[in-house]
């Protein structure tokens, strides 16, 4: 049998066992040691005793846990909810301003966090319910919380990301700053349509009542004010110092760990409970994360001992004769396939240890592509009939809100999504420009 049909067969394999409902994890892991067994005898199962020993010597790993505990602790003392009762304060007398004040509300959540899934959690329980009471369309308000908390996965400190630069051994501090730029774009084109889709349809997004505006004074604007000092605190204690050069990648999550450790503890928030709840969060994420990489990591070492990514570029370049663009493109559409019915980690760990060297190959930037991977997997978050995104609002909606609002809702949001990948394809500076600045060309 060729290498190339066993590389098939794998996939196949992997595939079969996706659709009949297994663990992620364990789909990847079993077909790859059970090809490696096949093929190499009881050699193969070093492959992944050494993909283990490879990830525990990764020392920029230890930044997911610390992340995940950052971002979990602000939303379990309610940080988060002080943030968005400021938004609402500031933003109540625009047409459509809850909206606006929601993705502002996300792309904090996501500068602190860096999971899609804490910024749906806290988009549907906080913004949602306040959204639907003032009158705002509930096909606009669904769409607003989705794209928003796609931003999690592009807005530095990105989990994402830090998968992905160990899947693609790049750099993860450019990777972040890469992601900045074109994530605070999308998040202004998210307000921009907002705002001029609400100026046309007034029903849309109504501005909060005259009298209950001027019931809100001023000196009330600014004491809410002091809810954005902590988050701003502790993203500039986490970002900015790394950006500075005064600590490491990893020192730095640990800065921002204990930093919102400590606002919680400043605003008299800080209680078993919440220390419980964060604890069991971060360690269910944290390791749910680290067997999804190691599995990975062993299936992409089977494949490169396949010389299955050789074969696939001598496919593309000599016997489709397709050019470096339009093998970049067929890439983009196979991620956007594969995320109507798998989370971003799954697909990047499906599909990395094919495409990435393919990339350096074809002599793309690998910090560039990280971006334009992470937009890939927004906008197939949200694209039916299997988007990520879609089932996780489907679950945490009021049943006012069925499955076909919740498809509807996406539909501009999806269109935005697809322009700015089409801006960060055509333009590379957009992710390109900050890390050049602070790392240089």
């Amino acid at each position: 049998m060729s290498y190339e049909a066993i590389a098939l067969m794998m996939f196949a394999s992997m595939m079969v066992m996706l659709i009949t409902g297994q663990r992620v994890f364990g789909a990847i892991g079993a077909v790859a040691v059970a090809a490696a067994v096949l093929m190499w005898g009881g050699g193969g199962f070093e492959l992944a005793f050494s993909s283990a020993m490879k990830l525990m010597r990764w020392y920029p790993l230890l930044t997911l846990p610390l992340f995940i505990y950052m971002g979990y602790m602000m939303s379990e003392s309610g940080i988060a909810d002080d943030l968005y009762e400021m938004f609402h304060i500031w933003s109540g007398g625009l047409r459509g301003g809850l909206a606006v004040g929601t993705i502002l509300l996300m792309v904090a959540i996501s500068a602190m966090n860096g999971l899609s899934v804490a910024g749906m959690a806290i988009g549907a329980t906080i913004a949602m319910p306040e959204l639907l009471r003032r009158g705002y369309d509930k096909i606009m308000v669904t769409g607003v919380i989705q794209a928003g908390s796609s931003l999690g996965i592009l807005v530095p400190p990105s989990v994402v990301l830090v998968l992905y630069g160990m899947i693609a051994r790049a750099p993860v501090g450019q990777l972040w700053l890469a992601g900045a730029i074109p994530g605070l774009m999308m998040a202004s084109m998210f307000i921009a349509y907002i705002v001029i889709r609400c100026r046309l349809q007034p029903s849309l997004g109504p501005v909060l009542p005259a009298a209950e505006r001027a019931q809100i004074t001023w000196g009330d604007k600014l004491r809410s004010l002091r809810a954005g000092v902590w988050p701003l605190l502790i993203f500039f204690s986490m970002t900015g110092l790394f950006v500075m050069g005064y600590t490491s990648l990893v020192e730095s999550s640990a800065v921002g760990a204990v930093a919102a450790t400590l606002a919680a503890l400043f605003k008299g928030r800080l209680s078993f409970r919440v220390l419980e709840a964060t604890a069991r969060k971060t360690l269910g994420i944290s390791c749910m994360f680290m067997w999804i990489i190691l599995a990975a990591l062993c299936f992409g070492a089977v494949f490169d001992g396949l010389g299955a990514v050789r074969a696939l570029e001598s496919l593309f370049t000599e016997k489709l004769g397709l050019g470096p663009w339009e093998i970049l493109i067929l890439m983009q559409l196979t991620y956007l396939i594969l995320g109507t019915f798998l989370d971003d980690t799954a697909m990047l760990v499906i599909v990395a240890p094919l495409f990435v060297p393919l990339v350096k190959a074809l002599g793309f930037d690998l910090v560039w592509y990280g971006v334009l991977y992470t937009i890939t997997c927004q906008v197939a978050y949200m694209t039916p009939p299997f988007g990520y995104n879609l089932f996780l609002m489907r679950a945490m909606a009021p049943p006012e809100i069925g499955i076909t609002d919740i498809y509807r809702s996406v539909i501009p949001f999806v269109g935005v999504m697809v322009l700015a990948l089409v801006l960060v394809m055509a333009f590379p500076q957009i992710a390109l420009w900050l890390p050049g600045l602070v790392y240089g060309n």
